[in-house]
């Protein structure tokens, strides 16, 4: 773990920035910390291709005391616009090389400690994917899963666009990246609470409110759905849902930080691009 000197600064969050919309790179020209002690996490899908997403990244490396990333399924995708044709495995080392020339911290890296206003916590961005076990009601097992989603016409484009190699599924991928994951989890010092950063949720509870139930295979696994009591977890930041909103399960803290599509914005009742609070916590949550 590296440490950073507390300041009066803020730890901050965003997600699903998908600056390929020209109004959401707008967005990111705009953002722009309150003081010079901000952190930023970032919680994937920054964009489709790796130009965009260097640029956006650079962006906000450029004004953030650090920032801090998680990969989205978007970023993963091997985009047919894309000039970077990687795949899988190859195309994610591609992506944290890239962080890493920018000095933005992956899931790769050791965790940094906040020791600015409510910490000291670890920030752990992680990479896990989804094992479809987030299954729609009656079905048992994926092929019925996949089956009843092709039915709905509800199917994510990962099924086209992101691919495992060299692993034999996403499943596979998911559940090395899980076991790794939960290793260095571990080894963090029980006294330390810790701010997972992850583009999906950790609990499948998030996704009782999508309006097609059957996306939440994508969403998630169910091997992490006792990580919030099993780790010290002061929040889990979260997006991919484009739900913007807080949760509490189990006492644990929940955060979607998702911007998501134009088309989406109309809906809610604050301007998007908000960046949201993680630490301190806000007064009056609870």
């Amino acid at each position: 773990m590296t440490s950073t000197a507390g300041g009066a600064g803020q730890l901050l969050a965003i997600s699903d920035l998908h600056i390929g919309y020209e109004e959401n790179r707008a967005l990111v020209e705009r953002m722009r910390p309150e003081s010079d002690d901000d952190w930023l996490l970032v919680a994937g899908d920054v964009a489709e291709t790796v130009a965009d997403i260097h640029w956006a990244l650079r962006t906000l490396a450029g004004r953030f005391r650090k920032v801090v990333w998680a990969p989205g399924n978007h970023e993963l995708w091997t985009h047919p616009k894309d000039t970077v044709t990687l795949r899988g495995l190859a195309r994610y080392e591609h992506l944290v090389d890239l962080c890493r020339d920018l000095g933005v911290t992956t899931p790769e890296d050791p965790y940094p400690i906040w020791n600015g206003p409510g910490g000291p916590v670890a920030v752990a961005p992680l990479f896990l994917l989804y094992d479809y076990s987030f299954l729609p009601a009656g079905c048992a097992t994926k092929e019925e899963g996949l089956e009843y989603a092709h039915g709905t016409g509800i199917v994510c484009n990962d099924e086209f666009l992101l691919h495992p190699d060299p692993y034999p599924t996403r499943e596979d991928w998911c559940r090395a990246r899980v076991a790794e994951t939960e290793r260095r989890l571990t080894a963090l010092p029980d006294h330390l609470p810790v701010v997972l950063v992850n583009h999906y949720p950790l609990d499948r509870h998030p996704t009782d409110v999508l309006w097609y139930p059957e996306f939440a295979m994508w969403c998630g696994t169910r091997l992490t759905a006792d990580w919030h009591r099993r780790f010290r977890v002061a929040t889990m930041v979260y997006g991919h849902l484009h739900i913007p909103r807080t949760t509490w399960h189990e006492g644990v803290r929940f955060e979607e930080v998702s911007v998501g599509y134009p088309r989406e914005w109309s809906k809610r009742t604050e301007p998007p691009g908000r960046l949201r609070r993680i630490l301190p916590q806000e007064v009056g949550a609870r």
